[in-house]
C-alpha cells in the first residue's frame, strides 16, 4: 500500500482455506510437533502486489510466553530501533501469543470454513488476528504494523519520545518525557486501525481506575487519529525480578517478602474485578525501599491479544504465575523446560518437582507454597492453591520469615603478654595441675571466649565514645552559658531570698515563626510522600493533615527503611527554640533534626547522617523544646514510628506543625 502498511486480501474461498491451514500449521509447530510442513510458498494475489512475510522465531514455555522478531515494515516507513540502554533497570518486554492464545483467537474469529485441500501448500501468516471486530461492521486488515516513530517525536502535543525500549509487530514501547509536568513516563504505541486498539484503551482505563499504589499507575489512554497510545508511570530506580535473579536465588526472607506483597496486590485487584494474565518476572519491580510493584495489569494482556477469560480461569492463571515467580526466586531455575528470563529451564525428569527437590537448602515452607500454587497436582498429595485469595491466606498461616541479624564485625585479637610471670627456670613453662584433667582440644570453648572478648572491647569503646561526647557537650554548654551570663555579672548579685529569673529566661520570649514551605524528605530517593497534602501540615487547621504512603511493616533500620520525614522551610536562617507537632490517628514516634553546613545547600537530597538530632518524642503530640535556640533555615520532623490504620497498613498523619523562635 502507499503508506507502507501490509494488507492481505482474500480473493477466493481457496485462499481463505489456505489461511486456515496455515494457522493450524503454526499452532502445531508452536506445540512441538515434529512435522509442521517442510516449506512455505508465497501466493500471488490479484490486484495487490506480492509481499514477503518472514515468520518470527518462537520459543514457548509453560507460562505461555514467547519471543518474536517483528516483521519488517513496508518500504518507505521509518524504522525505530530499540535503544541499547533502557534508562530504567526493568525493560518492558512482554511476549507474543502462545499456543493457547492462538487457538482462542481462532475460535473467536470468523465462522468455520471448509478444510483446505491437503495437496495445496499452506502459507504461514504473520499476525493471526481475527478478521472481524464484533463491535464494528468494517473488516480491518489482518496485519497492521506498529506505528513507526523516532526519538524526538511528540505524541499528543505533550509526550516527547526519548528511547525505544521494545518493539513487536503490532506495538512499540518507549521511554518518553512529559513536557507539561517535566517527568519521565512510559508510552505504548499502537495503530488505531488495529483490532486490539479498542481493547487496549478499555484495559488501560480500567487499570487507571484501580488506584492501587502497588501497581504501576496508568496515567493516560488516548485514541487520537491513526494512533492509540497508553502512558504509564516510570520508575527509574527500580529493578525487575528477572534482573534481581541474575546473580542467583533469593534469600528466604526476600523471597517471602516478594510473594507476600505480590499475592496481596493481585488478590486485591481480583476483588475489584481486575486480572493481570501476563504476570512474568519482567512485570514485578522492586524499589529501593524494598516495596514490590506490579507493571502492566490488564494492559499487557490486551496488547498481546489475550482473550478475556472467566473469573475462575483468570484467578488460576494469576495464581500459577505467582507460583512460578516464587519457584524461580527459590531455585534460580525456570519451572518449565525452556530457558527463559536468563534462567535455565528444568529437565523433563524434574517436571512437577517442588523447589526443595530441585535445589538443596530451600526453605521448606516456601517450597511447599510454590508447589501448591504452581501445580494442579502438587507433590506429597498437598492441596493445590487455585486463587490469589487462598494464596494470601496460606502465606498468613506461615511462620513469619524475618531478616537475619547482621553479624558483629570481627576484631583481630591483640597479642597476649603475661607481665606477671616470674622466670623460675631457664625455660619457663606452665605446669598443669595433676588433679585437674585438661580439656580435649575439640571441647575448649576458645571461639566463644574470643567472641566475648571482642564484645567487651566493643562495649568499652562505645562507652568511652559516649562519655567523651557527653563531656564535650557539657563543656560547650558551660562555655555558652558563661557567654550569655557574662554581661549580667557586672550588676550587683541578687540576695539569697531573691526569686528573680535567670538573665536568659528573662530576656527570651518565644515568638511564632512563619513556615514558608513544607517538603517531603526521603533520603532513599524513591519519590515524594503525600505530595498533594504537604500544605495541610502548616495551614493552621488541625482537621487537615499530611499523610504518608502506606507500609506493610513498621519502620526499622534493618527492614525496608528507617523512617520518612517532613522538612520545614523557614525561608531564611532564624533562631528556633521550640517545635510543636500534632499527630492524627494515633501515637507516632518522631525526631527533631537540623541540618549541618553540608546539608543546608541541598536539604532534600542530603543523607540523613548530615542532620543532627536535637530531640526525640513519642505520642499523639511531640513538643520539642531546645535548651538553647538553634539558628537554622530548615527543620526536619523525622518519623521513625507510624500508627496502624484500620486497614492494617502503617501510615504517618501530621495534623499541624508550629515553630517558635
Amino acid at each position: 500500500m502507499a503508506d507502507g502498511t501490509k494488507a492481505v486480501v482474500d480473493t477466493s474461498a481457496a485462499d481463505a482455506a489456505t489461511d486456515e491451514a496455515a494457522l493450524a500449521a503454526a499452532i502445531d509447530e508452536l506445540a512441538g510437533s515434529e512435522d509442521a510442513g517442510d516449506s512455505t510458498s508465497a501466493d500471488t494475489r490479484k490486484g495487490a502486489g506480492a509481499a514477503a512475510a518472514t515468520p518470527g522465531r518462537t520459543d514457548e514455555d509453560g507460562d505461555g510466553d514467547v519471543t518474536a522478531d517483528a516483521d519488517a515494515p513496508g518500504d518507505g516507513a521509518p524504522v525505530a530501533e530499540p535503544g541499547s540502554a533502557t534508562g530504567e533497570e526493568t525493560s518492558e518486554i512482554t511476549a507474543p501469543l502462545s499456543v493457547q492464545e492462538l487457538r482462542a483467537e481462532l475460535a473467536a474469529g470468523s465462522p468455520r470454513k471448509k478444510p483446505a485441500d491437503p495437496a495445496r501448500p499452506a502459507r504461514r501468516p504473520t499476525d493471526p488476528q481475527p478478521t472481524v471486530d464484533p463491535r464494528d461492521t468494517a473488516t480491518l486488515p489482518r496485519t497492521l504494523p506498529a506505528p513507526q516513530r523516532r526519538s524526538g517525536d511528540m505524541i499528543g502535543h505533550r509526550y516527547r519520545l526519548e528511547e525505544c525500549i521494545s518493539q513487536t509487530e503490532t506495538f512499540s514501547s518507549w521511554r518518553a518525557v512529559d513536557e507539561k509536568l517535566r517527568r519521565a513516563v512510559g508510552v505504548h504505541l499502537m495503530a488505531s486501525g488495529h483490532q486490539r486498539a479498542r481493547k487496549v484503551v478499555a484495559a488501560a482505563k480500567s487499570a487507571a481506575l484501580l488506584g492501587d499504589p502497588r501497581f504501576v499507575q496508568v496515567l493516560d489512554a488516548v485514541h487520537e487519529g491513526e494512533l492509540v497510545y497508553v502512558v504509564r508511570e516510570w520508575l527509574p530506580h527500580s529493578s525487575d525480578l528477572a534482573k534481581l535473579l541474575a546473580n542467583g536465588p533469593m534469600e528466604p526472607h526476600e523471597a517471602y517478602q516478594m510473594v507476600r506483597q505480590v499475592a496481596d496486590a493481585v488478590a486485591a485487584a481480583h476483588r475489584r474485578g481486575q486480572a493481570h494474565l501476563r504476570l512474568t518476572p519482567r512485570c514485578v519491580l522492586r524499589t529501593d525501599s524494598g516495596q514490590y510493584r506490579i507493571n502492566g495489569i490488564a494492559v499487557d494482556a490486551a496488547l498481546r491479544g489475550l482473550p478475556a477469560e472467566g473469573a475462575e480461569e483468570a484467578q488460576r492463571a494469576d495464581t500459577r504465575a505467582i507460583g512460578a515467580l516464587l519457584f524461580a526466586a527459590l531455585t534460580h531455575r525456570w519451572p518449565y523446560p525452556e530457558d527463559r528470563y536468563d534462567l535455565q529451564g528444568l529437565p523433563k525428569g524434574l517436571q512437577n518437582a517442588a523447589p526443595d527437590q530441585v535445589r538443596a537448602g530451600v526453605h521448606k515452607g516456601l517450597s511447599e507454597l510454590a508447589a501448591r500454587a504452581l501445580f494442579d497436582q502438587p507433590p506429597h498429595h498437598a492441596q493445590p492453591i487455585t486463587t490469589p485469595e487462598e494464596l494470601v491466606r496460606a502465606i498468613a498461616q506461615m511462620p513469619r520469615i524475618r531478616q537475619p541479624e547482621p553479624e558483629l564485625p570481627a576484631f583481630p585479637a591483640p597479642p597476649r603478654h603475661n607481665t606477671h610471670a616470674l622466670p623460675t627456670a631457664p625455660n619457663p613453662t606452665r605446669v598443669a595441675d595433676a588433679t585437674v584433667a585438661p580439656l580435649p582440644a575439640s571441647s575448649r570453648p576458645a571461639s566463644s571466649r574470643r567472641a566475648r572478648r571482642r564484645l567487651r572491647r566493643v562495649v568499652k569503646a562505645t562507652a568511652w565514645t559516649v562519655a567523651l561526647g557527653a563531656i564535650g557537650v557539657a563543656s560547650w554548654q558551660f562555655v555558652d552559658s558563661l557567654r550569655h551570663t557574662g554581661p549580667a555579672t557586672a550588676s550587683p548579685l541578687p540576695s539569697a531570698t531573691s526569686t528573680a529569673p535567670s538573665p536568659q529566661a528573662s530576656t527570651h520570649n518565644p515568638v511564632p515563626l512563619t513556615v514558608k514551605d513544607a517538603l517531603s524528605y526521603n533520603p532513599l530517593g524513591e519519590g515524594l510522600e503525600g505530595k498533594d497534602s504537604l500544605a495541610n501540615a502548616i495551614d493552621g487547621k488541625i482537621e487537615t493533615q499530611w499523610t504518608t504512603q502506606w507500609y506493610e511493616d513498621q519502620f526499622s533500620p534493618s527492614l525496608y527503611k528507617a523512617g520518612t520525614g517532613l522538612l520545614l522551610d523557614l525561608g531564611s536562617p532564624q533562631p528556633v527554640s521550640s517545635v510543636n507537632v500534632q499527630f492524627a490517628g494515633g501515637g507516632h514516634t518522631a525526631e527533631l533534626r537540623v541540618p549541618n553546613a553540608s546539608a543546608a545547600a541541598n536539604p532534600t537530597r542530603a543523607p540523613l547522617a548530615d542532620y543532627t538530632v536535637v530531640g526525640k518524642k513519642s505520642g499523639n503530640a511531640a513538643d520539642f523544646t531546645l535548651d538553647n535556640p538553634v539558628t537554622t533555615r530548615y527543620v526536619l520532623v523525622w518519623l521513625t514510628g507510624l500508627t496502624k490504620d484500620p486497614d492494617g497498613k502503617y501510615r504517618g498523619h501530621v495534623a499541624e506543625v508550629k515553630v517558635s523562635g
